[in-house]
């Protein structure tokens, strides 16, 4: 059993709190954008695209991680409603949603190619949720139920928002060594995929499968048929994603088109769209 004692509050001013939580998400977008445009540079695609796509990125995800979170804790909320513009809550898979449906806007009012700019992401993008899981584990938020094995966690810190010396299961060190495996997975497969769209609809695959089973050690409330809202959406995602990728394959395996093969693209304009 560990102890996590770590004050999740760097510093405040007043009611303002400075959280380490916060610091390890401002990384975790710094990492999906360095590594997007690593990405970039590699397969000749313009890094100020990049920049334009990334801000567009980082504001959808915003709103949809917060949106999620409000809908997941609706109860809370509509007897609150002056705590719903704090952001004191945000759901990961909002982020990764509302993040998707920017990136699609922006390709289609740019005319680029979205599964060209998903593949260029899909790295970063699951590096960065590993990051951001290390401030889950200071904050204490994305607790796991009662655990008795050697394994669990204890909070003693009163600023944690886990259970206070309660034995849990240590899910936000779970997701973190998951999204790190995941990050392993589509580095390694980067320069092996070249079918567009494929590395992008992968992410989703190893990503959901993942928290879909992480979450059955966390603590959570029934959203939908005795499931939390986030294996709601891992069911709904995973095999849409999984589809998606065979449907891709079996078409480019049975025309050949050089049209789903990954282009040089320096210009920001794609024909594929």
């Amino acid at each position: 059993m560990f102890d996590i004692d770590w004050n999740p509050i760097i510093f405040s001013i007043g009611t303002l709190e400075v959280r380490w939580y916060g610091v390890m998400v401002v990384l975790a977008v710094i990492t999906v954008i360095g590594f997007s445009l690593l990405e970039a540079k590699r397969k000749g695609f313009s890094q100020d695209m990049v920049w334009d796509v990334g801000l567009w990125a980082v504001i959808g995800a915003i709103i949809g991680a917060r949106l999620l979170h409000i809908i997941d804790k609706w109860g809370y909320y509509i007897n609150n409603p002056g705590q719903i513009l704090n952001f004191a809550g945000l759901a990961i898979w909002g982020a990764v949603l509302g993040g998707l449906l920017a990136i699609l806007i922006y390709c289609m009012v740019k005319r680029l190619s979205f599964w060209q700019l998903g593949d260029i992401a899909a790295p970063g993008a699951i590096l960065g949720q590993a990051i951001g899981r290390v401030g889950c584990l200071i904050n204490g938020c994305c607790y796991g139920l009662t655990c008795e094995l050697p394994i669990a966690v204890t909070y003693n810190n009163p600023n944690s928002y886990a259970p206070q010396g309660v034995p849990i299961y240590p899910t936000q060190l779970f997701h973190l060594i998951w999204n790190l495996i995941g990050f392993g997975i589509l580095w390694l497969l980067r320069k092996r995929i070249k079918q567009q769209g494929q590395l992008f609809m992968l992410y989703f695959i190893v990503f959901g499968v993942g928290d879909f089973v992480i979450h059955f050690f966390r603590e959570g409330e029934p959203f939908l048929f005795g499931l939390p809202q986030a294996q709601i959406v891992d069911i709904l995602m995973v095999p849409t994603a999984l589809i998606i990728f065979i449907v891709r394959a079996v078409r480019y395996k049975s025309t050949g088109q050089s049209a789903v093969v990954e282009q040089p693209n320096t210009s920001g304009q794609n024909p594929e769209g």
